[in-house]
């Protein structure tokens, strides 16, 4: 037989019930235990306590089960306080009828021995049947445990609210992710594919050796984009193929440098958060005409990432700073996702210059 879950906390629910239970019961019991030495308890006020403390268990549930859900939660004010003066006119009134024909309370022999034993027997009759302290102190013992239950449902719905209010939102996060790397992946193997097509039109003997870096980086995207986070180490090698696979198609003008400070083997990161910003550098920083260097670094600082990315800005016609594509705006989006307020993220023209610095603090 297979235990789930969901039995198990039934289960650690059905004996936290029954431990507040007793401990209800039982505290007027360790209050008043040193007055109990010499206090003798009828026959007739066992049952009157009895049926009492089973009638509060009853109402407990039957308005955390039924009529929270059905009327209050459901703004049905009017019906709900009236179902509720309806319970405590029962709870006030029903023991206690019960308890007189189940054991009615017993006449010390000296009274009906009296004289006036009929009157007094009446007048104690009466007080019994009365009551007005003990009417009083049932009230208050009915709204309490009334109270008491309508609080640990709202709570509880309250917990519950937040809970699906969490997952729904870590679904719609998880859904939102899938979309944004889905995105990266076409737009990096577009821009690729156009790179590896320059050369095939031309001939190139560099074209052979593209397509095995194209397939390395593929590997690479169908093996481990599909986790939430990957060795650093694997990022960087990603990188390394993807600068390796753009030289092929550069001319001796361009120079990539990319610098790697400190042990990477030990961090985890999400995938592709850099390569746009590598992309973005070749894509805006390449010359065939002049001089052009690219400088990439990423240093380790304990659980803190920083990457640097630097090109200069190459002008032309229908190559424009103000347009870089989705890959940028897709990874701020996943930044703020996935590290929201443990990331740092600047992009500015400097002198010429595009300069990028990201801080990731990896920390959980």
């Amino acid at each position: 037989m297979i235990t789930t879950i969901k039995d198990k906390n039934r289960t650690v629910q059905y004996i936290a019930h029954l431990a507040a239970w007793l401990c209800f019961f039982s505290l007027p019991y360790l209050v008043f235990f040193p007055r109990l030495r010499d206090f003798s308890m009828s026959n007739h006020m066992l049952t009157v306590i009895i049926l009492n403390n089973i009638m509060l268990m009853v109402f407990y549930y039957l308005n955390t089960m039924v009529l929270i859900p059905r009327l209050l939660i459901k703004e049905k004010w009017f019906l709900y306080i009236l179902s509720l003066i309806g319970c405590l006119l029962f709870f006030l009134y029903v023991p206690r009828t019960l308890a007189m024909m189940i054991y009615p309370p017993e006449i010390p022999a000296s009274l009906t021995e009296n004289a006036r034993g009929v009157r007094l027997n009446s007048n104690r009759i009466g007080r019994i049947r009365r009551r007005p302290y003990a009417d009083f102190f049932n009230t208050v013992l009915f709204l309490l445990v009334i109270t008491f239950g309508a609080c640990i449902e709202v709570v509880r719905r309250w917990l519950q609210t937040e809970q699906n209010r969490k997952e729904s939102e870590h679904e719609r996060i998880n859904t939102e992710l899938s979309f944004l790397k889905s995105q990266v992946n076409p737009h990096f193997f577009f821009n690729t594919l156009n790179n590896i097509y320059s050369l095939a039109i031309v001939k190139s003997e560099k074209t052979a050796h593209a397509v095995l870096k194209l397939s390395a980086i593929m590997r690479y995207i169908l093996t481990e984009t599909e986790r939430k986070l990957v060795p650093l180490e694997n990022e960087v090698a990603f990188i390394h193929n993807y600068i390796e696979l753009q030289q092929v198609r550069l001319t001796d003008k361009v120079q990539v440098n990319f610098a790697i400070k400190g042990d990477t083997a030990p961090l985890l990161v999400a995938p592709l958060l850099f390569i746009p910003f590598v992309e973005n550098a070749f894509k805006y920083g390449v010359s065939t005409k002049e001089q052009s260097t690219i400088d990439f670094e990423l240093s380790i600082e304990k659980d803190i990432i920083h990457f640097y990315a630097k090109n200069y800005i190459v002008h032309s016609e229908n190559n424009m700073m103000e347009n870089t594509g989705i890959g940028i705006n897709n990874v701020k989006r996943r930044l703020e996702l996935l590290y929201p307020e443990k990331y740092f993220l600047s992009n500015q023209i400097e002198n010429g210059y595009y300069i990028v610095k990201l801080t990731i603090n990896t920390h959980p």
